[in-house]
């Protein structure tokens, strides 16, 4: 695949010029955004998948659903409906999506979970609800030009900031880098736990953070426990298990297991791959499943892996938590 990547490097300008046209378009007020006076927050970022946008979803969901009547919106990807779908208890992993559904199992009533690839749309539908949502989280909209947010959360990895990417099909930005100045604020994620201000100074200085933005450094914190639906275990008990993947990345949570000198196979499938029957029977072979949550949600129906199916759960810790939230809350506020 680099090889091919490498290959299609010509056609690197040609993206780039497309993308950057259709960004100036909007910037210069020739294409039209819609613009909400109610709080809408957009999660993002400028490359394709794994930057941690579900983890920092649930993080705003947390941090202001006690206060306010919280809506997500997704596109849903991979699933099997067309047009708004609003998450109840019918729904599914094929219905509204992996990540949406997961929001909805974690959170339930607490938060109106919505898809719809085309946002507009979907702010216009969850809008005209009883009980409309007072905020609307946009989960992976940033190049969803058609809706002006608010505040924008632009997300990258540590192992993969924007600044040192190219645009596709060489690279994995969706757009050129300069489209990291819509940002309100930009997330540095998956960062090492120790990581310390001198290198989070050197990132800084390759950000350029424009005056009105601000850069925070975010990593992710493995449960120590697994659970299935009705059940949990401690990870130092687990011996011997099967990991499952349908990530972009698996390898923090590849390395973390190890860390802890646990012994496992792992079946590692691309990003929200969809189980097939032969991927279901070979499981069924498997004594202990140990998966990521999202892909718990895809897994779960299956009643001959029920017994044996556990996700090892994840949260988000922020560097200058307490500056991170009340930027949050100043951005609806002022909404």
């Amino acid at each position: 695949m680099k090889l091919i990547r490498k290959i299609l490097f010509p056609l690197v300008p040609f993206y780039y010029l497309v993308t950057w046209l259709r960004n100036t378009c909007y910037d210069w007020g020739i294409k039209k955004s819609e613009s909400y006076r109610f709080p809408v927050l957009c999660v993002g970022n400028l490359s394709v998948g794994g930057t941690g946008k579900t983890p920092m979803i649930e993080y705003l969901i947390k941090l202001l659903k006690d206060d306010f009547k919280v809506a997500t919106l997704s596109r849903g990807y991979k699933r099997k409906t067309k047009g708004f779908q609003l998450a109840d208890e019918n729904s599914t992993a094929e219905s509204v999506g992996d990540e949406p559904f997961q929001f909805y199992n974690k959170f339930g009533n607490d938060v109106m979970v919505a898809v719809d690839s085309d946002r507009k749309n979907g702010i216009k539908n969850l809008r005209n609800l009883e009980g409309k949502p007072e905020i609307i989280l946009l989960d992976d909209a940033f190049q969803h030009r058609k809706v002006k947010a608010g505040f924008n959360i632009l997300l990258t990895t540590y192992n993969n900031p924007y600044y040192s990417d190219f645009v596709l099909p060489t690279g994995n930005l969706r757009e050129p880098k300069s489209g990291a100045k819509r940002a309100h604020v930009i997330v540095v994620t998956k960062c090492p736990i120790d990581l310390g201000d001198v290198e989070k100074n050197d990132i800084l200085t390759k950000i350029k953070p424009k005056p009105y933005q601000h850069v925070f450094f975010s990593s992710i914190v493995y449960s120590n426990e697994v659970f299935s639906n009705d059940a949990s275990k401690k990870l130092e008990t687990l011996s011997n298990f099967t990991l499952v993947t349908g990530i972009a990345n698996a390898n923090p949570l590849v390395d973390y297991l190890k860390s802890k000198n646990l012994k496992f196979e792992h079946f590692n499938f691309k990003d929200h791959h969809e189980f097939s029957q032969q991927d279901i029977l070979h499981l069924e072979t498997q004594q202990l499943i140990i998966t990521t949550e999202k892909d718990f949600m895809r897994l779960k129906p299956y009643e001959s892996i029920k017994d044996k199916l556990f996700y090892l759960p994840i949260t988000v810790v922020i560097d200058r938590e307490t500056t991170f939230n009340e930027l949050i809350k100043q951005a609806v506020k002022h909404s």
